[in-house]
């Protein structure tokens, strides 16, 4: 029997999750007509109302038809009933949104993560903001290489879903999982954490060298030394080598650095372009380079790529001089 599953956020992700989920119940329907809908928790009643009634999610995913079976609710008591619920909120407003919310989370529900960034102020990954709110919560991470509209979309999509043990790890795929939409189980929540968060920081730094013309070649040797710097802080974390390998670490950073569709890539190109940034769609990476830094600087840790993004958002050096300062490094071992 299918699990009661709620979405939690009506952003792109949120949507886009609420979106496969539903595709895949409206699949088991056709044996089964008693499966309940997906529920999609919103923070504005006027934002469900139009999910539900024009079946689409004009502010975020414009161009997408969104199945029946996904039921919008502005109200949070729709959580109480829900077995797993999904949270795909901003990695800064998850402490808030979950504040809000916790007298409607079923003690025996289970928590899944979404959401892909450090928090400001605390440098806390989402596993502890979580556990901060809800204690005793089963907390899980699900992150990888996935573009929401394409997830939206129905294309396949590849992912990892981290828990505390492989039993709740493997459980918990196994129910998000669809034919388009495979999640590997794992028990490294850190190292995925970690992957997911400083991706975006790099993917800045990717989008840059695109934006000032660089070259294919520069973006390979700063997509690769941004890599290496990752591993250093997944491994300073007791992350996994084999996590830093797979779809987490290894295939978020290909994604999310190759491609003008990652908002934090697009961000970057934009910054260095010098186009006004007022109104760009949120790029998580901008919020996660400082305390990226922070973390690194804290751990004594080799990191120039993130130093330098955290830097260039500060407005402390330019784009040209941060490039200059790069490959000016002395020469090493590879790492």
């Amino acid at each position: 029997m299918e699990p009661k599953i709620a979405v939690l956020g009506g952003g792109a992700w949120g949507t886009a999750l609420a979106a496969m989920l539903a595709g895949k119940r409206a699949a088991l329907a056709v044996n089964n007509a008693s499966l309940p809908p997906v529920i999609l928790y919103c923070r504005r009643a006027e934002q469900a109302e139009e999910l539900n009634t024009a079946r689409q999610n004009r502010a975020f995913l414009p161009d997408i038809i969104l199945p029946a079976a996904i039921r919008a609710v502005a109200a949070p008591a729709v959580l109480t009933k829900a077995e797993i619920i999904l949270a795909a909120l901003p990695a800064q407003a998850m402490r808030a949104g979950l504040q809000a919310v916790k007298a409607h989370i079923a003690p025996q529900a289970k928590l899944v993560l979404c959401s892909k960034g450090i928090e400001r102020g605390s440098g806390k990954f989402m596993a502890q903001v979580a556990r901060d709110i809800l204690p005793q919560q089963v907390i899980a991470i699900l992150s990888g290489p996935s573009f929401a509209v394409d997830v939206a979309r129905g294309l396949p999509a590849a992912v990892t879903l981290a828990a505390e043990t492989a039993a709740m790890a493997q459980d918990l795929a196994a129910c998000i999982s669809s034919p388009v939409f495979r999640c590997y189980a794992s028990t490294d929540i850190i190292g995925v954490e970690i992957g997911g968060a400083l991706k975006n920081v790099l993917a800045l730094a990717a989008g840059m060298a695109a934006g000032c013309g660089l070259g294919a070649s520069a973006q390979a040797a700063l997509i690769t030394r941004g890599f290496a710097e990752l591993r250093r802080l997944c491994r300073a974390f007791g992350g996994r080598e084999e996590t830093m390998a797979g779809l987490a670490v290894l295939g978020d950073l290909v994604l999310t650095c190759s491609s003008p569709q990652s908002r934090n890539y697009a961000y970057g190109a934009a910054l260095a372009r010098g186009e006004d940034l007022t109104g760009r769609p949120l790029a998580e990476g901008v919020a996660t380079a400082p305390v990226a830094a922070a973390l690194c600087r804290k751990h004594r840790l080799e990191a120039p790529l993130i130093f330098m993004v955290a830097a260039l958002l500060a407005g402390e050096t330019t784009i040209s001089a941060a490039v200059r300062q790069f490959f000016a490094r002395p020469l090493k071992f590879e790492d």
